[in-house]
């Protein structure tokens, strides 16, 4: 059952521009520590900041919230499986409000697409909810496959 869908389009030239006036105090008010150590590595650092930027954002459209109501942006990170897949790690206030959405015995998955063309980056979530007979962790979704 689908519980939540959001998209959004990013520049990623705002997001240059951002980088270069608030430098690392950007960084580190919007994105997680996984986030900053996959983007900082990329040739194309604006970019990928600006892919995690459009993900955080499709997320929070996602939770019918946007970014108020207790969710804020370090919540929101954009991990990779083991298999490259990209999904969102939610955390915090965002956590609690993804899990006002699922129904009992359900259990969230959250689907992520990322991509860019310059000067735009593109990102669409899906919330699912799934049934599934293992816990959910808090912080890290459901355990066991699924």
């Amino acid at each position: 059952m689908i519980v939540g869908i959001g998209s959004d389009l990013a520049d990623i030239r705002r997001i240059e521009r951002t980088l270069e006036r608030f430098g690392d105090r950007f960084v580190q008010r919007c994105f997680t520590e996984i986030e900053q150590e996959k983007s900082e590595r990329r040739r194309t650092r604006a970019a990928s900041y600006a892919k995690r930027w459009a993900a955080k954002e499709a997320c929070s459209k996602a939770l019918g919230t946007g970014l108020r109501m207790g969710v804020a942006w370090r919540e929101m990170g954009v991990v990779n499986l083991a298999s490259g897949q990209p999904t969102m790690l939610i955390t915090g206030g965002a956590e609690i409000r993804l899990l006002k959405l699922i129904p009992p015995g359900l259990h969230p998955r959250v689907h992520l697409t990322i991509t860019d063309d310059p000067p735009y980056a593109q990102a669409f979530v899906v919330i699912e909810a799934l049934p599934n007979n293992t816990p959910y962790i808090p912080g890290r979704g459901p355990a066991g496959p699924g």
